[in-house]
């Protein structure tokens, strides 16, 4: 085909059409001369990595990071390690060598496109010389910098690579590396499930995938389907209190506050809890719910509910009274979570937002009319109008932490990262703030609600950082959009404001803080509420992944270097065969 690339692919810019744009000509491929290998592959000077394709004195790497990029060099690998432990590191180096060795293009993919940005940033400093090209934006109207065809590194979301893949734009018969960011997202319809296989069928011979996550899930059947997906026999773990390693790594405090609920919110939580019980017994009549107590029933279950009602035998009609009740039960539990761990303010701007839907349907205008609800909204309204109480207590805690903070002598403006569940309590804890003097950012996504709650856009986000990075404001407030891999150096406390009880999520947030020096966590639990089995749910999730993770990692390691081999059971844990370069 003429315009054809001389591997037989058909080039980007025959696909270019409205809403696409190429912000660089594609860059024709060239042949480069790659220098000889160092005896060892990489060498350490003065605390620095020394390669023939890496700037001397700018890359750091400690000798779990050399360890594991040995490994990734000989086999496919998922590497899971906590956030601040340098996965980017591991990444570079095994890139740097694949480059260097001349075993075709490197392909790293990341879940968002400030996490592209990100990568892309890194490489650059990092490499003395790297053709580098950059796929962001939507599957409907992609940013591309830079061509597939001329690139040494191609840094991407999955979503735009699929894409590409599917319409037959490029192959990856000329990917020698490729790098998953956030690997733990590999399960049901995900691109990276797809682009794995794809990968698995089309890779040249020496290919390899390298999978990196802090956290890849708590149960075990999350765990493997993970792992299947990828396709990699190779898992090697890593904690900061491993041997070998947390004599490397600052520390990480972790601290629980907790509080009371005011007495104005104990009324409000009975009268919610009061209709969520009468709701959840007319399903438990109708056959329902009757495996767990209804104070235990997680917002998961009940989504499945609405799944068991719809495969049970019977008339559909038969169903409307259980989909009904399991709608308000919804709303309820909904509610209640806002009342407990974010305030009354945010309850109120729950059932408000309720109550404001174009079209409400038949529950949502009955949980509205329940005297439970009514009679909870009425004395909520009541109680921030009168400034009789504040919102929750954790707003003074966070202010009190910031101000500690602010005071504490340090050779530079201090970083306080406090994360929220909701916007409403994003945006309660920036006025508060606020309030007292301080000077707050706000980062979240881009998604916007109404006219007063407004969504970020990428440019946004980034001066948003930018400002926290450089200390024009010492406070940043986020959402959940901040959990996956935002760089941000240095964050001497992070603040969660409600317990979380997904380990993925509680990891991603411990993990900004204790980069380079020690950090700081602190977590806001109220009594007697929903954060105590949030919190609880995550702690034992969390030892759940770390049990299954050890087995798989011990299990891998042992299948690729066979009974008795270094790092195999039975040998010196934490090591696979020293520093030999690969065969």
């Amino acid at each position: 085909m003429a315009g054809s690339a001389p591997n037989g692919q058909r080039r980007l810019e025959e696909f270019f059409g409205p809403g696409t744009t190429a912000e660089a000509p594609p860059e024709p491929a060239r042949r480069r001369s790659y220098p000889p290998p160092l005896p060892n592959l990489w060498e350490v000077r003065e605390g620095s990595v020394v390669h023939p394709l890496l700037r001397p004195g700018v890359l750091r790497a400690l000798p779990y990071q050399l360890d594991l990029a040995r490994v990734g060099l000989r086999e496919d690998l998922l590497v899971v390690l906590p956030t601040g432990m340098g996965k980017t590191v591991i990444a570079a180096l095994i890139a740097a060598e694949r480059i260097r060795e001349g075993g075709g293009k490197v392909l790293f993919l990341a879940p968002t496109r400030p996490l592209v940005q990100q990568h892309a940033e890194s490489f650059g400093r990092w490499f003395t010389e790297l053709r580098r090209a950059r796929f962001a934006g939507t599957v409907r109207t992609p940013v591309r910098e830079g061509s597939w065809e001329g690139a040494e590194a191609v840094f991407a979301t999955p979503q735009i690579i699929a894409h590409d893949l599917a319409a037959g734009r490029y192959s990856l018969s000329d990917v020698g590396l490729i790098i998953l960011d956030e690997a733990h997202r590999t399960v049901g319809k995900y691109a990276y499930v797809e682009i794995a296989r794809t990968f698995r069928e089309q890779r040249p011979e020496g290919g390899r995938l390298l999978a990196l996550t802090a956290s890849p899930g708590g149960e075990e059947a999350r765990v493997e389907e993970v792992v299947d997906a990828l396709g990699v026999a190779r898992v090697e773990a890593r904690n900061r209190t491993d041997e070998g390693i947390a004599e490397h790594l600052p520390e990480i405090q972790v601290e629980q506050r907790w509080v009371d609920l005011p007495p104005v919110a104990r009324h409000l939580q009975g009268l919610l809890t009061a209709a969520l019980r009468r709701e959840g017994h007319q399903l438990q009549k109708m056959g329902y719910l009757r495996k767990k107590p209804l104070a235990s029933l997680s917002v998961k279950d009940l989504i499945a509910l609405r799944g068991e009602i719809f495969a049970r035998p019977g008339p559909m009609v038969r169903k409307f009274g259980p989909l009904y009740h399991q709608l308000i039960l919804l709303h309820l539990h909904h509610a209640l979570e806002r009342l407990e761990t974010q305030g009354i303010g945010p309850l109120v701007q729950y059932l408000d937002r309720l109550a404001a839907k174009p079209k409400p349907g038949k529950g949502d205008r009955a949980v509205l009319k329940l005297p439970e609800v009514v009679a909870a909204r009425a004395e909520a309204v009541a109680a921030l109008g009168e400034r009789r109480e504040v919102s929750h207590p954790k707003l003074d805690v966070v202010a009190q932490i910031v101000e500690n903070e602010m005071a504490a002598p340090r050779g530079r403006p201090p970083r306080i990262l406090v994360f929220a569940q909701y916007r409403d309590t994003i945006q309660e804890i920036q006025e508060s703030l606020e309030a007292r003097g301080l000077r707050v950012g706000r980062f979240v996504g881009q998604a916007t609600r109404d006219r007063g709650d407004r969504g970020m856009s990428q440019k946004d986000q980034a001066r948003t950082l930018e400002g926290f990075r450089s200390g024009q404001f010492p406070v940043m407030v986020a959402s959940s959009v901040a959990e996956e891999g935002i760089d941000v150096p240095d964050v001497d406390v992070v603040v969660f404001f409600e317990a979380v009880p997904s380990e993925i999520r509680a990891i991603q947030r411990r993990g900004r803080t204790g980069r380079t020096s020690v950090g700081k966590v602190v977590v806001l639990l109220a009594r007697e509420t929903r954060d105590v089995g949030y919190q609880r749910a995550e702690a034992r999730r969390e030892a759940s992944m770390t049990r299954v993770i050890r087995r798989l990692s011990r299990k891998g390691r042992a299948r690729a270097l066979g009974p008795g081999a270094a790092g195999a059971p039975g040998s010196e844990p934490g090591t696979d065969g020293g520093h030999r370069p690969p065969p």
